[in-house]
């Protein structure tokens, strides 16, 4: 019989907590200071995201320990999906927040801001919209430019549509590898977990290159009115969370070349699959509500 028969796990005297307060007030702090440009700032910003790295290895790997050494039951096993359930759902509310300000900007605010001129006469509120950088002042007269001069939008049907396709393929390869997962062929595990890993990284990459793209040739960048905003902002946080994904199922790799997981015991394989789902269906989102529509 396990260990963890009959009752539930709590572990005692662990320090992680606090080392990952600690990190995060010393991270969050840096970031303060080097807003602020204050010179010690990326040094201390540097400080905390060393104190956060050792945290989560060091915090993971207990957790990897006790769970091979058979401490946690079913009632565990529960808690973990359900604080992955909400941990996604709170994921969720944050890309809604983000679509909801694209939807918005384009169909509310900025036709109002058309129809009433507050910003300067002429505006015709199209979209998208380079905002201040698509008009500029000749003394006492407002000169218009084409915001299509000041900056131009990434062609869907370029990267975006190949990183569509990588990230749901990658969907496919996943589900493959938890179904070998289940008959307990490691083999086939190994090999299609490893191609969705190759695959989440593929699309980093390509992501990456479309950045120094709209920044180097497009004019495209952060500041170009509320389109480059809502545009860097969707697409930057999912591209990290594509970032984290990666590294997760990395790890997870990992774990299966050294054994670890038994059909009937891989919620961590689990929680990275669903993780991995969900990236990929907030991606399909945003192919068409960012780069078509």
């Amino acid at each position: 019989m396990s260990e963890a028969a009959g009752r539930y796990y709590v572990p005692h005297g662990s320090n992680w907590p606090i080392t990952a307060s600690i990190g995060l007030f010393t991270l969050a702090l840096g970031f303060v200071l080097f807003l602020n440009n204050a010179t010690p700032g990326p040094w201390i910003m540097t400080v905390g995201g060393l104190i956060m790295a050792y945290m989560m290895f060091g915090w993971f790997g207990t957790v990897v320990r006790e769970s091979e050494a058979g401490k946690y039951n079913d009632d565990v096993d529960v808690s973990f999906r359900m604080g992955m359930s909400w941990f996604i759902f709170s994921e969720v509310m944050f890309f809604a927040a983000f679509f909801g300000a694209l939807y918005y900007v384009r169909n509310y605010a900025v036709p109002w801001l058309a129809d009433t001129e507050l910003l300067w006469p002429g505006y015709d509120g199209t979209w998208p919209t380079a905002g201040p950088e698509g008009q500029r002042f000749a003394g006492e007269q407002l000169e218009h430019i084409d915001a299509a001069t000041e900056f131009s939008t990434i062609a869907p049907w370029k990267i975006p549509f190949l990183n569509t396709a990588i990230l749901l393929t990658s969907s496919v390869t996943i589900t493959i590898a938890h179904w070998a997962l289940k008959v307990n062929k490691r083999a086939q595990l190994i090999f299609w977990l490893g191609i969705t890993v190759v695959l989440g990284f593929i699309f980093v990459y390509f992501q990456a290159g479309e950045y120094i793209e709209a920044y180097g040739h497009l004019g495209l960048t952060l500041g170009t009115g509320v389109y480059g905003a809502t545009f860097f902002m969707l697409t930057g946080f999912h591209g990290l969370h594509v970032t984290i994904g990666a590294i997760i199922l990395t790890v997870i790799l990992i774990r299966c070349i050294c054994g670890h997981f038994r059909p009937e015991h891989h919620f961590a394989f689990e929680a990275g699959a669903w993780y991995w789902h969900f990236v990929d269906t907030v991606w399909v989102g945003l192919f068409f509500l960012v780069y078509i529509l």
